[in-house]
């Protein structure tokens, strides 16, 4: 037993641990245990190879080495030391990860089950190690069997290069490309089962009846639940003390129609048959990848104007939003463009004061396909209204673009660009009428929080520290979360896969805030304060009371 420990790397065991105590500090959001096991093992992992590559280049230098014995001794001291950080990092993860807690509103955890994150981050490194001695043994399998027809050192290169391509085919042509099949097979069947307790409507002017151009089965298993759930005039019209309409939604399922373009002109004509471009206000609102779209972005505006409103979606994929990112981010985007081009055109068609105002919305990945659904080009001459894009992912070209060239002064988290004339962002402490400058009449709105692993998840945090870390931070964010090479990028990988946050925090927009965005951005009529004030805690005691029952 001690001879095989003694074939553990003393630097490699030393930067493993610094890499596991610091996976242990806060990030975005809490962690949940079994991640915050897979994170302190990844970490572990890597440190373990930074320090064995070091110790690799040290030795392949011919820098001074001690001798045999000295080494043995330095690894035992090694690994007394580790485990004393290990233990007393452990110790102290309930308090950081409470950090983020209180400033979350969450009540506090007792504590981090030590033990368990050390088994789960244990069995991280003993199977990925395995998977590093198998790729070795097939390195010098394959170099051996080239050195027959090649010099010594250039068969270990193509070795190296065969074991590379030999192990990615098996992961990302195989085993990847077939786990996200069977996902997909798995989400399609769950969508068809769904939500069998709804029942088709029997109004003629909603989609999905006997009338509708689109059957129930059609709709999907999101689509009905979007077109049958929302509030209807006579909801409005009790909180509001006056007469309203019944809002217009239309939603096309995936197994409408073959194609996007298909799915756009069925979607179009049966929110002509309807009546949606009668109303004062339509939205062309893009969904995550399951097709959801947020009841707390939908209802909200729908209340604001009075339900004198239409609303028309199309489901791209039955996977969820970072699965569908991986595997289906081009059909997403085709499917926006297809229902964007296919709306445009036709609003384009009627008459500028008899048409409503156009709209377009989107949260995570919705936001990030809504944002590619048109070309600039192509609206110039005749622009939509405006945008809310919520909770946008980090892979968002404007997004980046805007963040990247903001004003002087202005947080990455909130940044102020070109004094908000066309660009503005909000977040839960500050909304979109701080900016210096008039708002002009094309308006694209970002409601995002500084806790949101999807939207400031960044590669780059692997070698250096983001800018939204950089004082002052964002009210959300702990004070105590500190940036370290290779781990940082890591724990926000964590954050976006696996972590969760209360309403209002992380990737969970709340419905008040939605409410200051869309009026601030479509600007209904007849609203003050107070009325804005009263609407908030509506949707503020609907979602308490949702969460006790």
């Amino acid at each position: 037993m001690i001879e095989r420990c003694s074939h553990f790397s003393g630097v490699g065991l030393i930067v493993a641990t610094l890499f596991f105590a610091f996976s242990l500090t806060p990030s975005l959001i809490p962690r949940p245990l079994v991640a915050q096991g897979i994170v302190s093992g990844l970490s572990f992992t890597a440190g373990y190879a930074l320090g064995v590559t070091s110790r690799f280049l040290w030795h392949y230098l011919h820098l001074p080495e001690p001798s045999s014995k000295v080494e043995r001794y330095l690894k035992w001291l090694a690994a007394l030391l580790c485990l004393a950080v290990s233990s007393i990092f452990l110790w102290q993860a309930a308090e950081w990860q409470n950090s983020i807690r209180l400033l979350m509103e969450m009540e506090p955890t007792p504590g981090t089950r030590p033990l368990s994150v050390a088994l789960i981050a244990a069995a991280v490194f003993i199977f990925l190690l395995l998977i590093a001695l198998l790729f070795k043994r097939t390195f010098r399998l394959l170099s051996h069997k080239l050195a027959h027809i090649l010099p010594r050192r250039t068969a270990q290169v193509f070795g190296i290069i065969a074991a590379v391509a030999l192990f990615w085919s098996v992961i990302e042509g195989v085993i990847f490309s077939y786990a996200l099949k069977v996902a997909d097979r798995s989400y399609q069947q769950v969508d068809e089962l769904m939500q069998d307790e709804l029942s088709p409507p029997q109004a003629p002017n909603k989609p999905g009846s006997a009338e509708s151009l689109i059957s129930w089965e059609a709709l999907g298993s999101r689509g009905r639940r979007f077109v049958t759930q929302g509030p209807d005039g006579g909801q409005i019209s009790e909180f509001l003390g006056e007469a309203a309409l019944d809002p217009v939604r239309v939603y096309v399922g995936l197994n409408a129609a073959d194609t996007a373009a298909e799915r756009a002109e069925l979607a179009l004509e049966e929110l002509i048959r309807i009546g949606g471009f009668e109303r004062s206000v339509l939205i062309i609102a893009t969904p995550t990848g399951r097709g959801w779209i947020d009841p707390a972005a939908q209802d909200t505006v729908e209340y604001l104007h009075r339900g004198d409103i239409a609303t028309i979606a199309a489901q791209y994929s039955y996977l969820p939003s970072h699965l569908a990112l991986i595997s289906e981010a081009e059909y997403g985007v085709e499917n926006a463009r297809a229902l964007f081009t296919t709306v445009y055109d036709y609003w384009t068609s009627l008459p500028s004061d008899e048409r409503p105002k156009l709209y377009l919305t989107g949260l995570s990945l919705g936001a990030l396909n809504s944002d590619l659904s048109f070309d600039l080009y192509d609206i110039i001459d005749d622009p939509f209204h405006g945008a809310l894009w919520s909770g946008p992912p980090f892979r968002s070209d404007t997004w980046r673009s805007v963040t990247a060239d903001r004003d002087p002064g202005s947080p990455a988290w909130l940044p102020t660009f070109r004094g908000g004339s066309v660009v503005r962002f909000m977040n839960q402490t500050q909304g979109l009428q701080t900016a210096p400058a008039e708002w002009g009449d094309f308006r694209i709105a970002y409601l995002q929080y500084a806790s949101d692993p999807i939207t400031f998840f960044e590669p780059e945090a692997f070698w250096r520290e983001p800018e939204w870390l950089r004082a002052p931070r964002g009210p959300d964010v702990s004070p105590q979360l500190r940036w370290y090479p290779v781990v940082t990028m890591l724990q926000l990988l964590a954050d976006l896969t696996t972590g969760s946050a209360p309403t209002g925090y992380g990737h969970e927009i709340a419905a008040e805030h939605y409410i200051d965005a869309w009026a601030a951005l479509s600007e209904p009529p007849d609203w003050d304060e107070q009325q804005l004030t009263r609407l908030r805690d509506y949707f503020i005691q609907a979602r308490e009371a949702r969460v006790h029952h």
